[in-house]
């Protein structure tokens, strides 16, 4: 049997990278890429003695740090399955995880145990260990006892390497299972597609319990045996300060409206950059456009879940790269646009996106009922997200379906609405949402936020602007003025915050 495991995928990249820096972090603290390859090492002897065997969930919880890197790597080479949870869960809501991922081993930090312990389902679990933001902790000290000799378990292209729960933005979380097949297809097609090479230098300060900065960003630099200018967490001065160094910046779309925010982001900072990535979240045009006046660079705009990885970019080598879309998808990735129930839909037209290829998980952990409605019968999985497509294949997102409003029977896309108001003088960003309506069943809504350094925008002002713009359907009824928009870990902004605060707009 050929070994599929991402590991030994991996591991030749870093074999090859030798004695270069792997990391750089700030204080001067470096690694290289051998002292990486002996810590996984070390790790994945240390797990096993705790008892993890392959196939077994190591779930961690726990701030960004090289430490956490090294027992990714680790779980990987043991053969286990990786379970990383946002660090902002509280006890009660990691109680559910456990329940439902029965991991072997937990890595927490030493407040979080105190506060797990008095939890039953804790009792479960085999060894729970701590591991805190400067990277030490109890299964650093465990490792330093073991050795770094290990040989990396075997794996079918179909085994579990990944257990990652999604938002549960509706009902609760699901685990969706990523494969080694799953891993290894994305990060051998996204550096092809990027022109990855261990010249690179990667500028990293996404966090590592999501799809982009640890299957995207961090598999990249991996697999190249790149240098990690390593941040973490996005600090703009601190970023700033790296940005000469750095070949390719990954982020969501608020870093780089904090780095245009500041007159100390300029093109002399980003004289060495050739790849600028924005991902987890929409990008508004607007600050694509900026970000190109200011600097000379066009920003590659790409699309992705955590049940696909990445499914479509907009081009590196040569084509247009489009501000408001998400380009073409990956070589490989099958993409289609379909109607709710499942016709597939002309050229133009929106509906919902469709994937299929090797980047496609297996399914939801333990969920086999879930997992069924998900798919169509031919092996496409609904991505939930509304899209349309050009006649040359490339894809525009218009929004998550959960989010389409039906107004007095009408089909109402929030991102057209959103577009336009976005670019109205004064305007940050505008969300757009459907609130319950006693006459149209969901009537339109608008919340923004002023631009930098701007008076606070009028609602009178926006709706008048837009009546000669827009349908009167798609007018909205209300706009709310706020300082900012509430949003996740990754940027995206939190819409089912918005439709709870303003829920009852339209009942009086």
């Amino acid at each position: 049997m050929t070994d599929a495991n991402l590991f030994t995928r991996l591991d030749a990249g870093m074999k090859s990278a030798a004695r270069n820096v792997a990391f750089v972090q700030a204080g001067g603290i470096t690694l290289r890429y051998d002292q990486l390859r002996s810590a996984a090492g070390r790790f994945a002897n240390t797990l096993a003695a705790l008892g993890v065997k392959p196939g077994d969930r190591v779930m961690v919880q726990a701030e960004k740090s090289i430490t956490s890197v090294c027992i990714y790597l680790a779980v990987l080479k043991l053969g286990a399955v990786y379970n990383p949870l946002n660090t902002a869960y509280t006890a009660a809501e990691l109680e559910y995880f456990i329940g439902d991922a029965e991991p072997t081993v937990l890595l927490i930090s030493k407040a979080a145990k105190a506060a797990l312990a008095a939890l039953p389902v804790a009792k479960n679990i085999k060894a729970i260990e701590t591991l805190e933001a400067d990277g030490s902790g109890s299964i650093l000290d465990l490792a330093f006892k073991q050795s770094d000799v290990h040989a990396t378990v075997a794996r079918t292209p179909k085994d579990l390497a990944a257990l990652l729960y999604t938002s549960g933005t509706t009902g609760r979380s699901k685990g969706a299972m990523i494969t080694h097949e799953n891993l290894v297809s994305n990060v051998e097609t996204l550096s092809t597609e990027w022109g990855f090479s261990n010249a690179d230098v990667l500028l990293h300060a996404l966090p590592i319990f999501h799809v982009h900065g640890l299957f995207v960003a961090l598999h990249t630099a991996l697999l190249n045996g790149a240098k990690i200018l390593w941040h973490t967490k996005f600090d703009l001065n601190a970023v700033l300060a790296d940005l000469p160094d750095a070949t390719v910046m990954m982020g969501v779309p608020t870093f780089y409206t904090r780095m245009l925010g500041t007159p100390k982001f300029t093109a002399e900072l980003c004289k060495k950059l050739r790849l600028v990535i924005a991902g987890s979240a929409p990008l508004l045009a607007e600050t694509h456009i900026e970000f190109k006046a200011r600097t000379g660079l066009d920003i590659v705009e790409r699309y992705g879940m955590t049940e696909t990885g990445m499914i479509t970019s907009n081009p590196y080598r040569t084509g247009e790269r489009i501000a408001g879309t998400v380009g073409f998808a990956l070589p490989g990735v099958s993409v289609r646009i379909a109607s709710a129930d499942g016709k597939v839909l002309p050229t133009g037209e929106p509906g919902v996106l469709e994937v299929k290829g090797p980047n496609v998980f297996a399914g939801y952990w333990r969920n086999p009922e879930k997992t069924k409605e998900e798919f169509r019968a031919d092996g496409y999985f609904i991505s939930g997200d509304l899209a349309t497509q050009a006649d040359d294949g490339r894809v525009t997102i218009v929004g998550r379906s959960k989010d389409l409003i039906i107004s007095g029977g009408f089909n109402v896309y929030p991102k057209e609405i959103e577009d336009e108001i976005n670019a109205l003088e004064g305007i940050g960003e505008a969300a757009v949402i459907g609130l319950p309506h006693p006459d149209f069943g969901e009537g339109v809504a608008a919340v923004v936020t002023a631009a930098a350094d701007k008076p606070a925008p009028v609602e009178a002002d926006i709706i008048a602007a837009l009546g000669g713009r827009l349908a009167k359907f798609k007018l909205p009824k209300r706009v709310f003025v706020v300082p900012e928009l509430p949003r996740n870990a990754m940027g995206k902004v939190q819409k089912a915050d918005l439709r709870s605060t303003y829920q009852a707009t339209f009942k009086n």
